[in-house]
């Protein structure tokens, strides 16, 4: 069942600053840095029978993230663990999608921020598939975004920053105006990137293709998948990949902690199959996760 209340006002607990506060509690003010400037960062993980997939390296990224726009957080790796787990067993929770964020605080208001204080808040909660499943079985279709993402020297396309999902957002709600139920991004130099948030992997005679994440994020679900494919002997291809190129390819999926691993039945003008290797990768990656043996 789908929890139809808003975020803000739900029953539960968010780890916050070092401390468990129910969840309505979890407050900041008007004038926070991050809410004026986009100077948060933040992470997107799944718990699958009380265990968040990847955790480690999740927290890892979210430091490093915050360290790319210019501020560290006094938390360690272990420190955000704890407090994903100890969200996650707060809410009663063992099946459930964690969302840790860290912010520039209210201390100084402007483009300066050197006197903010960084925050970490950890929330959870109830989250099914990211698709509908019998639409992903299908293959879901998706529009061709109008914005690109940028350069990387233009924006710190290597941090998951709050800032980066703005025309995200904007693509995927144009997108969806249109009847479709994503969109594919290209880059600013017109090449294939990825969907608004999660990555992009193309078939084409066994052989797995996949964009060069140099402006947009190497997602920890992409490197999983990369890693169960070249465990069967698959050859991935991570490359350069222009829009002309898409019709020559026979399968299509998404990968991303929200999404997993998600078929594409059409991205734009293109039409894709749902296949036998695609099938595979996606049931590979749910043993995976849930911690079930993966036949080879």
């Amino acid at each position: 069942m789908v929890d139809e209340r808003t975020f803000d006002d739900r029953d539960g607990f968010i780890w916050f600053d070092g401390k468990l506060v129910p969840w309505r509690e979890a407050n900041v003010h008007i004038l926070t840095h991050a809410m004026h400037y986009a100077s948060a960062v933040f992470e997107g993980q799944r718990a699958y029978d009380g265990t968040i997939f990847k955790l480690s390296e999740h927290s890892a990224r979210l430091r490093n993230s915050a360290a790319i726009l210019g501020y560290d957080l006094p938390w360690s790796v272990a420190e955000i663990d704890a407090a994903c787990n100890e969200t996650l067993a707060a809410n009663g929770l063992t099946d459930a999608y964690v969302r840790p964020i860290a912010w520039r605080g209210s201390e100084q208001m402007g483009v300066s921020a050197q006197k903010t204080k960084p925050h970490l808040a950890v929330a959870a909660w109830v989250w099914g598939k990211y698709f509908d499943p019998d639409l992903a079985a299908r293959g879901i279709r998706l529009d061709i975004a109008e914005w690109r993402r940028p350069a990387p020297y233009t924006a710190p396309t290597a941090s998951k920053a709050s800032g980066l999902y703005m025309i995200a957002t904007m693509s995927k709600h144009r997108a969806e105006d249109r009847g479709y139920n994503d969109a594919l991004m290209f880059d600013w130099r017109g090449q294939v990137a990825e969907a608004t948030g999660a990555n992009a992997f193309f078939i084409r005679d066994g052989v797995i293709h996949t964009p060069t994440p140099d402006c947009f994020l190497d997602g920890i679900t992409r490197r999983t998948v990369i890693d169960l494919a070249q465990k069967r002997g698959i050859d991935v291809v991570q490359r350069t990949i222009w829009p002309e190129e898409l019709e020559t390819f026979q399968q299509m999926f998404l990968t991303g902690s929200a999404a997993e691993v998600t078929h594409v039945g059409s991205a734009g003008p293109w039409n894709f199959e749902v296949g036998d290797l695609s099938r595979q990768l996606a049931s590979d990656y749910d043993n995976l996760v849930n911690g079930r043996a993966i036949n080879r």
